[in-house]
């Protein structure tokens, strides 16, 4: 057997599997005899077959089957021996003509080769990494939802400002269909808000979309409309009320403070200030950090500069599937998959210029921490570490669980590499200004 490589260009490349019959026979003859052993013929006793009959019924198949198999281990070998890091797999050429009665044979195939280039981590750029910073006005406002939310709730017949109304948005052109609760003061205008006082269960209440809220982006979370619709939205919606309540808010003392965080952990309201900052600001950290790791992303594959072999992924995109693609449609899957793939292989430098590598105890300390999180939204603030490790134990013996959370980890190996090595400005925002900066307005 011989095997050789002829390099079409830096990204693209022929190789040529040369196979002679002293590489295929003893493998074809040894299986013709296990053929011929357990051949069930009428008018021949088992075993007694003759061989001439068993070459003539089984023989091309199985010189078929042999020598494919020899060919895909000999290619796979020579590959990994050539230390070829190829896209794709390895893409036979059609041969009209060939002749399986020779003794000989020659298989070419073409190989797509991964582009050699440079990553830049300290490259100058425009990035910002946000500093997300909770603000009076948002420690205020969530003071108020925690006596609300620690309050006594009581119904009521009529509407009055600051009570919670819950009803139901819709806009059957638009397929809006969404159920909240709002209170009057959450309108851009005192106009629209008015509108929802003195109202009765059942009421229906008509408003303009256009300057509806101080900031349109809130129409996505109280009509469920995309982003893309929110700017310039301008339709009536109707809001028909369900219930009508108030709440009697809860006093700020400390066993509102021990049912919030443990008992004595906060023992004032200022002491409770801090800590709604400082668990806000840990959230916040996290939505920065995801838009910091996305926006490195997107420049990393805006500036690292190398070609693809375009034209073999997409004949090989045509394969690839259950179903065989036209060349037109294999264009279009390129068209859609290729920043997928240039990330691919920019991500998979980082990895190994970095050794950014996953260990067990990294996966094991990342599912405890998250579990924790878990636990302690649902109230459980200090969890045994036996009670923690059984869960840990539990997540961990599940392999889409395990692909997902080395994900995960692997992705914030990513972003702590990424704070260290890319130089990007600091910029401190409140909450909403980094909500309207994350939709680049």
């Amino acid at each position: 057997m011989n095997i050789t490589r002829e390099q079409v260009d830096a990204l693209n490349a022929v190789v040529t599997v040369a196979i002679t019959k002293e590489d295929y026979k003893p493998k074809v003859d040894k299986v013709l005899q296990d053929y011929r052993k357990n051949a069930s013929i009428p008018g021949f006793r088992k075993g007694a077959v003759p061989m001439s009959l068993i070459q003539k019924q089984y023989g091309k198949a199985i010189l078929v089957d042999e020598v494919n198999k020899l060919l895909q281990s000999s290619l796979n070998d020579y590959l990994v021996e050539e230390k070829l890091d190829i896209l794709g797999n390895p893409l036979p050429k059609l041969t009209e003509d060939f002749n399986w009665d020779a003794d000989d044979y020659a298989f070419e195939f073409e190989l797509g080769l991964a582009p050699e280039f440079k990553i830049d981590l300290a490259a100058k750029n425009k990035l910002v990494k946000y500093i997300i910073k909770a603000d009076d006005t948002m420690l205020e406002e969530q003071l108020e939802r925690i006596q609300k939310q620690y309050g006594k709730l009581v119904s009521k017949e009529k509407s009055e400002e600051g009570d919670d109304i819950r009803g139901t948005f819709t806009n059957e052109e638009k397929g809006i269909n969404n159920t909240v609760t709002i209170t009057p003061s959450i309108f851009k205008t005192k106009t629209t808000g008015k509108k929802f006082i003195g109202k009765k269960v059942g009421d229906v209440v008509t408003v303009s979309t256009k300057n509806l809220f101080d900031d349109d982006h809130k129409l996505m979370d109280y009509l469920k409309v995309s982003h893309d619709d929110v700017h310039g939205l301008e339709i009536d919606v109707d809001f028909t009320i369900e219930e009508i309540n108030t709440t009697e808010k809860a006093e700020l003392n400390q066993e509102l403070f021990d049912k919030l965080f443990g008992e004595g952990v906060v023992t004032s309201v200022e002491q409770l200030k801090e800590k709604i900052k400082e668990d806000a600001e840990q959230q916040f950290a996290t939505q920065a950090d995801q838009k910091f790791l996305n926006d490195v992303t997107e420049f990393l594959i805006e500036n690292t500069k190398f070609d693809l072999p375009a034209e073999f992924l997409k004949k090989w995109i045509q394969t690839v599937g259950e179903n065989p693609l036209t060349a037109e449609q294999a264009e279009e899957e390129y068209a859609k998959s290729e920043k997928g793939l240039r990330y691919q292989l920019i991500e998979g430098k980082v990895i190994t210029e970095n050794n950014l590598q996953i260990t067990f105890d990294d996966l094991k300390a990342y599912t405890s921490d998250v579990i924790k999180k878990q636990m302690a939204q649902f109230g459980q603030m200090n969890p045994t570490d036996a009670d923690v490790d059984n869960i840990v134990s539990r997540v961990l013996s599940n392999k889409d669980e395990v692909k997902r959370l080395s994900e995960q980890v692997m992705s914030e190996k990513m972003l702590n590499l990424f704070k260290e090595n890319v130089k990007a400005k600091e910029k401190e925002v409140t909450y909403q200004d980094f909500i309207k900066e994350m939709y680049g307005e």
